[in-house]
């Protein structure tokens, strides 16, 4: 029954707008989630209409064949099937029918009726097929050929991270006339929107319109936008008339003003207008949210965000996942990520180590999240036409699609390239110049990593980011703050980021004042992470003039090829773990630097069995006093300093129930935790951790 409404569904779309089914116009989509058919490794003929896939998988996008193998070594890397039927009732003069992909992984063969339609290459980007030329009334078989192997020619070839293969993101289909506003433009919406001045008093914007005629008739026609509120009231309109020739795209400028606007101002107050151009009377229509705001990076303040300074401080996001499903998400779980990131007290987020989806952008501008965004130029490269001309086109399509997302603040170019050889320079300044010709407006970035700090690659882009894991990996020597403050006085007008800082930690891993672990071992206690964090967070939280500060990362991702901490396939160095189910203690440390939320959090746990009676107990929080209770008895009150609060206790044989309260304006906060008081073995003395020598 419901393959049967969705046929019906699209049956409708594609012929009718009621009561005149010859005189369908404007823009219609409907969404292609389920009824599809997949199969695991290439099959011949697999896009004959012909074929029979009754014994094929039944799926629901979206859907990622590695889901189950994603964090084993020899996960499958390789050639794959959709195969999914849709109904056309009538095909209308003047009308064309787009397929739309939120992201295949990596790349993608498309086929309509056994047609070749098209191919994609780069697993993280929106893409577009017109499907017109190859349709036919009655049923329709739309076949995808996708392969997430290694290629040379598409980026990226390395990286700490696994390639989960599949139609992992939505897909669509997209009716439109055909004069329409541009489908083809590397994915974008074909409205764009500048802001060409802005002050108090009034907003200049651009707005940016691509129409394409794909007719075989001149036209003239109006084409008019609309700016809304973020309560959907009109506030400014512009209309113009236009003269198209037949196959042409034309782009157009709309200028536009705004009276008195009122700012995207980052999590201060992140506010959205939305554009609506429409081409004709009741032709094609496009809408977008965008916002009005102004980005300054000083070497000395830090970022300017609309004349005030903007502490940007978060984490390092790589694309929503979880285990069983890898990156084939749901919104609502896209979302869960970001309210997660928000609720701990970020103010921006880098968007690693590629383009995210379209939802990841919008809960960034919705929650006011400044946002470093990229492509997946990542550990090496090849010096090939073919790797240039793909790295490129992906990031023409990351600019187009993410234009109008007023979160997005930097065009990052790539990420830890290892090689030293001059073609990765190379690379780089191209890229550079492709993106300041895409968006003259948006400084480039690229985070740099195991060479010196004034390298060729580090100093290509308009500003720089550094990976630096002092005091997690040995060969790191140095602290962050004191490297931080070098660096600054070596190059006081270069302004900079710290992109990436971390360290593992498994949240089954628990010894109390754990001393620094192997990071290629199997041991990764919490307390570590823990401590860790509160060290370098202390060493550069007052330093403003690093632009921003991205712990490395907000959640353990899957990573085929590492085995270490508590199992294989995984980077635990997420501060919430890969099934967002436990918040590790160094998420709390963070809360309560950086959030304006009253909180407390008692630390260490999960380490419930504790060998000595007298122990210390840690509270984080950002309340001014926190008393806390052993089995029921109050201790004296602590004042809270640098955001944690310490007592000395003594623990009693068996379970200990420790309770920490605080006064706060909402209402009282409460934590409670249980210790337990147990020697080990008399014969072992102390408890032996896995990867130590016996003591």
């Amino acid at each position: 029954m419901r393959l049967l409404w969705l046929a019906l569904a699209i049956c409708f779309c594609l012929s009718a707008t009621a009561p005149d089914p010859s005189a369908a116009t404007g823009r219609r989509t409907m969404e292609l989630d389920a009824g599809w058919r997949f199969h695991r490794g290439d099959v011949a003929d697999a896009a004959s209409p012909g074929f029979d896939d009754a014994n094929w998988d039944k799926v629901t996008l979206p859907h990622s064949f590695n889901g189950a193998d994603g964090e084993t070594p020899d996960y499958y890397r390789g050639p794959a099937w959709y195969r999914r039927t849709f109904m056309v009732g009538h095909i209308q003069p003047g009308r064309r029918l787009y397929v739309e992909f939120d992201g295949a992984a990596t790349s993608a063969q498309v086929f309509l009726n056994g047609s070749p339609i098209g191919r994609h290459d780069g697993g993280h980007a929106r893409f577009r097929f017109d499907l017109t030329s190859a349709l036919r009334t009655g049923a329709n078989l739309l076949a995808v050929r996708v392969d997430n192997r290694a290629d040379e020619t598409i980026t990226p070839l390395g990286g700490d991270f696994t390639i989960f293969g599949g139609l992992y993101r939505a897909v669509r289909l997209v009716e439109t006339d055909d004069l329409h506003i541009d489908m083809a433009d590397f994915g974008g919406p074909g409205v764009y929107v500048r802001t060409a001045r802005l002050d108090a008093a009034a907003a200049q914007l651009e707005i940016r319109a691509r129409i394409t005629n794909a007719s075989a008739a001149a036209r003239q026609i109006p084409v008019s936008a609309a700016i809304r509120d973020a309560a959907g009231r009109t506030v400014s309109t512009r209309a113009q008339q236009v003269s198209i020739e037949p196959g042409a795209t034309l782009e157009l400028s709309l200028p536009a003003t705004l009276s008195h606007p009122r700012r995207w101002d980052g999590v201060r107050d992140p506010y959205l207008y939305t554009v609506e151009v429409s081409v004709a009377h009741g032709g094609d229509t496009v809408s977008v949210p965008f916002g009005v705001r102004d980005i300054r990076i000083d070497p000395a303040r830090g970022m300017i965000l609309n004349g005030r300074p903007y502490a940007v401080h978060g984490v390092n996001l790589m694309a929503s996942a979880r285990p069983g499903k890898g990156t084939a998400v749901t919104p609502d779980e896209v979302d869960e990520d970001f309210d997660i990131l928000r609720e701990m007290g970020s103010t921006g987020v880098r968007l690693v180590h590629f383009q995210h989806g379209p939802e990841a952008y919008a809960a960034a501008d919705r929650l006011g999240l400044v946002a470093w965004t990229e492509i997946g130029i990542n550990s090496r490269i090849s010096d090939t036409p073919e790797f240039r001309a793909n790295a490129e086109q992906q990031l023409r399509e990351l600019i187009a699609q993410n234009y109008n997302h007023p979160a997005v603040a930097l065009w990052g170019i790539g990420n830890e390239v290892y090689s030293e050889d001059p073609a990765v320079a190379r690379l780089l300044a191209g890229l550079n110049a492709v993106a300041h010709r895409a968006d003259p407006g948006r400084p480039t970035v690229y985070a740099h990593c195991c060479q010196s700090d004034d390298h060729p690659k580090a100093r290509v882009t308009d500003m720089i980011g550094f990976n630096r894991y002092f005091g997690w990996y040995p060969d790191a020597k140095g602290s962050l703050g004191a490297w931080a403050k070098q660096f600054h006085a070596a190059y006081p007008d270069k302004p900079f980021a710290i992109s990436e800082y971390g360290a593992g930690a498994s949240v089954l891993h628990q010894q109390t004042s754990p001393s620094a672990p192997v990071p290629a071992s199997g041991w990764h206690p919490e307390g570590f992470q823990t401590r860790y964090h509160e060290q370098n967070w202390r060493e550069i939280e007052a330093l403003p003039y690093i632009f921003a500060k991205f712990v490395w990362v907000g959640f353990d991702l899957a990573s085929a090829g590492r085995h270490e901490g508590d199992r294989r396939g995984i980077n635990d160095k997420g501060l919430v773990t890969y099934d967002r189910k436990v918040r590790k203690d160094a998420w709390y440390w963070y809360q309560a630097n950086w959030s304006a939320a009253p909180m407390l959090h008692i630390v260490g746990r999960r380490d419930r069995n504790r060998e000595t009676a007298e122990n210390e107990v840690e509270v984080f929080s950002n309340l001014p006093l926190v008393t806390l209770h052993l089995n029921g008895a109050a201790l004296a009150g602590h004042r809270v300093t640098g955001h944690v609060a310490r007592w000395t206790i003594r623990l009693e044989p068996g379970p200990n129930r420790i309770e920490a309260t605080a006064a706060s304006p909402p209402g009282p906060l409460r934590d409670t935790v249980s210790l337990t008081l147990s020697p080990p073995p008399t014969m072992i003395g102390t408890r032996n951790q896995p990867g130590e020598p016996p003591r």
